[in-house]
């Protein structure tokens, strides 16, 4: 059973590995500039599996930030939807969920 500094340090842990990785597809992208037609092809492939992995690094880092906010108001830990703790073994698997087990059916 993590305390909540412990699931805190976990929470702004992946936030950073998750930053570092969006600046790293960022730069990515803005290196890209074939003047081939068929660099230019693949290189356009390559930035939609890139901008793909960038979106939901921005869902994942907004769930994080949520959650970081909600250890700052008090609420971590209890299901935003019916109010109920949410289990520990649940925040262990997904420690940003702002649902219970039951509310995220």
């Amino acid at each position: 059973m993590a305390d909540l500094a412990e699931r805190r340090a976990q929470l702004e842990a992946r936030l950073a590995v998750l930053d570092e990785r969006l600046h790293e597809i960022e730069e990515e992208l803005d290196s890209h500039q074939s003047k081939d037609w068929e660099e230019l092809a693949t290189e356009r492939e390559s930035d939609e599996v890139l901008e793909s992995l960038g979106v939901s690094g921005q869902a994942e880092i907004a769930r994080i930030k949520a959650a970081l906010a909600r250890m700052d108001d008090g609420e971590y830990g209890y299901c935003t939807k019916c109010g109920t703790k949410i289990s520990e073994e649940r925040l262990d698997l997904l420690p940003w969920t702002p649902f219970c087990r039951s509310c995220a059916t």
